[in-house]
């Protein structure tokens, strides 16, 4: 009765982690990052270089961006005609731009992102410990197979056949699983390992990092009793994240005790602007910046070198 029991519970909890990460739409940016059709003409109107960078920065102006392409230019993408977001990308297979895309997994037939991370981690847990208990209650008669004590029928195949299929998908789930949960612990996604993104001031392959506690909370949540079910609770829209840069941008303001923003021997917290409510209290143990500089800094947001060129990134 208790294997029969554990086993429903895990089968339950693992189909229902697998149909919600199959059928979670991925979330695409909002209107906000859409270029006006104003906009859109006078991109394509000017050529390439300081011209249409000057297009997406007045386009870019109030938008809560701080990472820039490899050669330092805002982000846009050519297909979807949008100001990408920070840790937005665009998926050759949905030919869609995906907030906070992870992957296009051909498991479940379905991009990986913001909208369903939480759902895919919980599908590859549920999924192990569903073979992991399928692989433990089926070896006293694995052992029994090999050493004769089963009835000579063609049942012993079976469980023989149960026994190796559950132990391979473990092995390779827990690899995939511990990965995952590494990334989570880093607040990184896997496209974000492979090229680390760029702000303004550099490259900070921990720029999204804000500690192990909020960077899981922002994969599950504020309540804890909503974590082991398959419903949505990360915080935030995908559009903006709380950024804990290494070096203080230097285009930003003096800090509040006044020391020069080249200073490099601090850690700073400064959170993108605007940020939601539900993601904003991450920060709120954090240094705050004075009104007087934020309101300084506003009118800088997606702003970059002059010199720099537009790169399409897709």
């Amino acid at each position: 009765v208790v294997c029969l029991v554990a086993y429903h519970i895990f089968f339950m909890l693992f189909v229902w982690s697998y149909w919600k990460t199959i059928f979670t739409l991925p979330m695409n940016p909002s209107k906000e990052f859409h270029l006006s059709y104003s906009d859109k003409e006078s991109l394509e109107r000017e050529p390439r270089g300081e011209s249409q960078q000057e297009v997406l920065r007045r386009a870019a102006k109030d938008l809560p961006i701080y990472t820039r392409t490899m050669s330092g230019a805002i982000r846009y993408c050519d297909r979807c005609h949008l100001v990408k977001p920070d840790r937005c990308h665009h998926c050759s297979v949905c030919d869609k731009c995906i907030l906070k895309m992870d992957h296009h997994c051909p498991w479940v037939n379905n991009c990986v992102g913001f909208s369903n991370y939480k759902f895919f981690l919980l599908f590859l847990a549920y999924s192990l410990l569903y073979c992991l208990f399928i692989a433990a209650t089926d070896l006293q008669y694995f052992i029994k197979f090999w050493t004769n004590g089963l009835p000579d029928t063609q049942a012993k195949f079976h469980i023989m056949f149960l026994f190796f299929a559950a132990a391979m998908f473990s092995v390779s789930l827990s690899s995939l699983f511990g990965y995952h949960c590494w990334l989570v612990s880093k607040n990184k996604s896997t496209l974000e390992v492979f090229r680390a993104p760029i702000f303004r001031h550099r490259t900070d392959k921990n720029g999204f990092s804000l500690g192990f506690s909020k960077n899981l909370r922002q994969v599950f949540g504020d309540e804890k009793k909503y974590w082991l079910l398959p419903v949505f609770s990360s915080l935030g829209d995908g559009c903006s994240f709380p950024t804990c840069l290494v070096n203080q941008d230097p285009e930003q303001a003096s800090t509040p005790g006044g020391l020069n923003s080249t200073s490099k021997s601090e850690n700073h917290l400064f959170p993108a602007k605007p940020l939601r409510d539900s993601q904003s209290h991450l920060l709120t143990d954090a240094p705050s910046w004075p009104e007087t500089a934020a309101k300084a800094d506003k009118g800088k947001v997606g702003m970059s070198n002059p010199a720099l060129t537009m790169e399409n990134e897709t």
